[in-house]
């Protein structure tokens, strides 16, 4: 307390000590040791966006408070060619803060080509003339009293296409889109969710060693609940905020289901709210999860889950400030809550995630991460590079594995397998794998026609099933559609009995249900189905 206040009458001349100082503010915001503490944080974090613009007016210099791991603090902007959702998003929830960088324009024939649907005679110009003064016909056409950005969505929301062309002609102009954040709530330093306990502190944190997977799948299940949809929304909309001026976007945040958002208690002043998608934004095979978690009101980090079966893909990034705030503990609860709920068994980690390609997960040793908590390895030749690694640690305490060595153990995915998953199923699996056997078949029977083969697998698969899918309605017909592309790799699918038939039919129609878990809960009960698309993707 004697220092937060010798500190909180101190005047940061220098951008890097104040971005240090704020990210502390904010981990004591959600790793409190005690009330009196948190309510300094608080307050000091609340007036925050004073010393940041004393530190612009005294002309100092302010790109640390624009690097991404900090990006978000009050008084600063994020900008970037944010995707049409994100855009239309801001457009309706932040106008008045939002705008285009237009000298940051990388190709302005893009606009030749899409304005047009908009501006009349725009090609009178466009299509003759050099230098065309873009600027001054969007100015002439929108008038004084509404932004270039609102305005231009505007225009795309009206446009008689889908809303997947809208967002492919909106994303090919590149614009730059400037958030200038001031001191909303939908900053890092404000932004937190209402709380009614707080949770403090008074002992050590929980290290990985503390934390047993085994233990934790088999302790009672967490409590979950459905918010209502205005809820749902509500927690959506922080999720979207919470991406956005970190500069990241997560699929089930920008299209997520607000009548479909689940809320659980973790524990230790943490929650977690996942997300579900609508039918209409569903992958084509996978089911897709995705979740945020709070720990005391304060975003710490989002999970992403991308299921098929009982194997689960998963993503689980832990933002910046609080990577030393029990992760593994919460990973830990998150794992326990999609098997409860999905009933997946087997947790794969993508190569990325480790370090493949991505120097922050080598800096971080996110393989030994993962491994410590139990991953093993699916390639033969890197399970012998990580038992020679292991040897070293174990006889060498103050051994760490080189960077050189990171790099090589995280190429490869790593698998955690909890009872019943079959050991060893899916470590050949991808899921890349079945698209690009469909990919190879319409090469080689279609002449890499799409249409033509998406026509031919329909109802060749109807026939075999015995379903009429002109009777379904639109999502069902989507799905059989998508399904229907990997099923007509079966060679005997026509030949599988009436029950194994009918259990297929249901699987397709749950895909475009009202909740993705259905789906998964009948494609797991189906073991013939699994080994057949296990082989694909192998």
């Amino acid at each position: 307390m004697r220092t937060l206040s010798r500190l909180a009458q101190k005047n940061f001349k220098d951008a890097g000590a104040l971005v240090r100082f704020h990210e502390t503010l904010l981990f004591m915001r959600a790793y409190p040791q005690g009330a009196p503490i948190l309510r300094e944080a608080e307050r000091i974090l609340y007036a925050f966006v004073n010393r940041v613009r004393t530190l612009e007016d005294a002309g100092a210099d302010l790109s640390p408070l624009d690097y991404v791991e900090v990006s978000g603090i009050s008084g600063t902007s994020v900008e970037d060619t944010f995707s049409y959702s994100i855009t239309r998003w801001l457009s309706v929830r932040h106008a008045s803060q939002i705008s285009v960088d237009w000298d940051a324009l990388e190709d302005e024939y893009r606009l030749a080509a899409t304005w047009p649907r908009f501006l009349p005679l725009l090609e009178e110009d466009s299509l003759v003339e050099a230098n065309v003064p873009y600027l001054d016909w969007l100015h002439a056409a929108k008038g004084v009293s509404i932004k270039d950005i609102v305005w231009l969505v505007e225009r795309f929301e009206r446009l008689s296409i889908s809303e997947k062309e809208k967002a492919e002609l909106y994303e090919s102009l590149k614009l730059y889109v400037r958030w200038e954040l001031q001191n909303s709530r939908a900053t890092r330093t404000r932004m937190k969710l209402p709380t009614r306990k707080i949770f403090y502190h008074r002992e050590p944190l929980l290290r990985r060693s503390d934390i047993s997977l085994e233990r934790e799948f088999a302790s009672p299940p967490i409590k979950l609940e459905r918010l209502a949809r205005v809820e749902g929304e509500k927690i959506l909309e922080l999720a979207r905020e919470t991406s956005t001026v970190r500069y990241r976007e997560l699929y089930g945040f920008t299209h997520g289901d607000t009548a479909r958002v689940l809320h659980a208690s973790l524990g230790r002043g943490a929650e977690v709210f996942i997300m579900n998608v609508p039918p209409a934004r569903r992958l084509p095979l996978r089911a897709y999860h995705a979740g945020l978690v709070f720990k005391n009101g304060v975003p710490v980090c989002y999970v992403e889950g991308l299921s098929i079966f009982e194997r689960m893909e998963i993503g689980f990034n832990v933002y910046y400030t609080f990577r030393e705030g029990e992760s593994a503990w919460i990973y830990a609860r998150l794992l326990k809550i999609f098997n409860q709920l999905l009933g997946v068994t087997a947790f794969s980690i993508d190569p990325y995630q480790l370090g493949h390609e991505n120097e922050e997960g080598i800096e971080s040793g996110a393989f030994w991460f993962y491994r410590k908590l139990g991953f093993r390895p699916t390639l033969a030749p890197i399970t012998k590079l990580m038992e020679a690694e292991e040897r070293k640690l174990q006889a060498h305490r103050s051994y760490r594995t080189p960077p050189k060595i990171l790099r090589r153990l995280a190429a490869g995915h790593v698998i955690l397998e909890t009872p019943p998953a079959q050991s060893s199923a899916w470590d050949s699996f991808r899921i890349r794998n079945v698209g690009l056997a469909v990919q190879e078949e319409m090469a080689e029977r279609f002449d890499g026609d799409a249409l033509k083969m998406r026509r031919s697998t329909t109802e060749s698969v109807a026939r075999a099933l015995g379903v009429k899918v002109e009777e379904w309605k639109g999502a069902e017909q989507t799905a059989f559609s998508d399904l229907a592309l990997v099923l007509s790799l079966i060679p005997d699918l026509a030949r599988w009995s009436e029950d194994e038939k009918r259990d297929v039919v249901k699987i397709v129609r749950a895909k475009a249900g009202s909740d993705e878990a259905k789906y998964l809960r009948l494609l797991q009960r189906h073991s013939r189905l699994r080994e057949e698309f296990i082989k694909i993707g192998s």
